[in-house]
């Protein structure tokens, strides 16, 4: 019996060391609210050193993915940031062409999807299969952590009119998949640190 070792494709030790070596640490600096790779190749960086998003509406990011600003280095295949909701505070309700993985660290939200609400607390996982509907809203008495794990390939995404999603300010007023129109009108991440930053578990 062919052993699974070596089925496929054979490389030798020689070409594996030379990919191994070319595969470079990449250079951080600070963008003003953390470090942020502005070079190619693997890093290490702890969630207080990063560079961080806020938005008094939206909450605030920490966003390893291509999403926010213009950024040197992108993350093509999938992205990770932790979202940390106050309150009050959410995205819109939109769904995607691609899977996304979500998982409470800390704190209280409320997850609404495809016209239902559910509480989440810390551990609680959401998995978003492909074209589910959905937001988060902060909720509880203090912040909200939120790990997000989604696709960069270019999904596609649609933003529907939901009844629910608009008691908390999440709905769209009009369906579209074009998100320069769903966000026409909504407060634009800027580079910085939340306020409540003492509050948050890594501080």
């Amino acid at each position: 019996m062919a052993s699974f070792r070596n089925a496929g494709t054979h490389r030798s030790p020689v070409t594996w060391a030379a990919r191994i070596a070319s595969v470079r640490e990449a250079q951080l600096e600070d963008s003003g609210s953390g470090l942020t790779p502005v070079t190619q190749g693997w890093f290490v960086v702890n969630v207080r050193d990063a560079e961080w998003w806020f938005s008094e509406r939206r909450g605030a990011r920490c966003a390893f993915e291509s999403e926010y600003g213009d950024p040197p280095v992108e993350f093509g295949q999938f992205g990770i940031n932790v979202t940390v909701l106050e309150p009050g505070q959410t995205g819109l309700y939109h769904a995607e062409s691609d899977q996304e993985a979500f998982l409470v660290l800390s704190g209280e939200c409320a997850l609404l999807v495809e016209g239902e609400e559910r509480r989440l607390r810390p551990w609680d996982f959401f998995h978003s299969s492909p074209w589910t509907e959905h937001a988060f809203v902060g909720a509880g008495e203090g912040p909200c952590v939120i790990l997000m794990v989604g696709s960069r390939s270019g999904a596609g995404v649609n933003y529907p009119v939901s009844e629910l999603a608009a008691r908390y300010g999440a709905s769209v007023a009009e369906e579209t998949s074009d998100w320069r129109q769903a966000y026409a009108k909504v407060e634009r991440f800027r580079r910085e640190r939340p306020p409540n930053w003492a509050r948050l578990p890594w501080a």
